[in-house]
């Protein structure tokens, strides 16, 4: 697939401080890429010079095979972002808040309607901004940056501060979009959870450094499952998992096996019983995104 993002050594230093050291991102054309990092991890800096709305220190930025900042203007028109809170007039209408950035685009008032239809706001076209809810103002937002039919949705923290239901409401839209409509969707987000549920591909930054870039499977396969058998003697119970052959690591309360295949699960337990060691639970661990995130974090800072 062609790439649509395209960084090189990407940097970006404040005083003696870099928010952004040599980043290398690929964004694939047809793909929802989460871009997964911590509050002050560098995300948001990296967009900012991704839209050209500040200039790297060091790197190359390429944005539908053009060069930004130097060919913004060439390509700012196949691209729609929602970086900061979206603007609008609380005292105008849905429609008429996109009226206004359609007049300035020359779009026609069908687009109006079909990007109205897109975010789910028909029903709400009419109503005054300023009664809209956050996840309404937000998705109002979205359908601004649709309107000149982008080729590359750039979106930060787009559900940041919404309630449950405007976060599945803006996941529902986000994953639609590749789909439905045939555009890219780059989506930067501290919520990893959400990224799970939305993304095909993920870039995972930390102190403005890429720790991981892939496709989202990809990621979770960097930390494997765990069977968990929780008993009452773990000591007596490793000594007789190894007597019957089976690799088991302490953990608290619990032994961790080395596999999690089920007929090794089953011929532990057979194990502890006959030797009268009393199983009070077993159970398979799945690490989330979270879990894997957290331990590639926890690497970096311990180095």
């Amino acid at each position: 697939m062609t790439a649509v993002v395209q960084t090189t050594a990407l940097s970006r230093r404040y005083g003696t401080q870099w928010a952004v050291d040599s980043l290398d991102m690929q964004v694939r054309e047809g793909e929802v890429y989460g871009f997964l990092g911590l509050n002050g991890a560098g995300k948001t800096t990296t967009i900012r010079m991704l839209m050209g709305l500040i200039r790297p220190t060091l790197g190359h930025i390429e944005l539908l095979g053009h060069e930004v900042p130097r060919d913004r203007m060439k390509v700012m028109g196949a691209v729609g972002s929602l970086v900061e809170s979206p603007s609008y007039y609380a005292h105008l209408s849905g429609w008429d808040n996109l009226k206004i950035m359609a007049t300035l685009l020359d779009v026609p008032d069908e687009r109006i309607r079909e990007v109205l239809k897109v975010v789910d706001l028909t029903a709400d076209a009419e109503k005054k901004a300023g009664q809209y809810s956050l996840g309404m103002r937000q998705r109002l937002g979205i359908a601004s940056a649709l309107l000149n039919r982008p080729r590359l949705l750039v979106l930060d923290e787009p559900t940041n501060g919404l309630d449950p239901a405007g976060i599945q409401e803006m996941r529902n839209l986000i994953v639609r979009l590749p789909r439905e409509h045939g555009i890219t969707v780059l989506v930067s987000s501290h919520l990893l959870s959400e990224i799970d549920q939305m993304a095909t591909s993920v870039g995972v930054i930390h102190h403005g450094r890429m720790l991981f870039q892939g496709p989202i499977d990809e990621l979770r396969h960097r930390s494997s499952a765990s069977v968990s058998i929780k008993v009452d003697r773990p000591a007596e119970a490793q000594l007789s998992l190894a007597h019957a052959g089976i690799d088991a690591v302490p953990d608290g309360g619990a032994l961790t096996l080395a596999s999690v295949d089920p007929q090794a699960a089953a011929a532990a337990v057979r194990a502890l019983v006959n030797d009268d060691i009393a199983v009070y639970r077993v159970e398979e661990h799945k690490p989330t995104l979270e879990d894997i995130f957290l331990a590639l974090t926890s690497g970096v800072d311990a180095a």
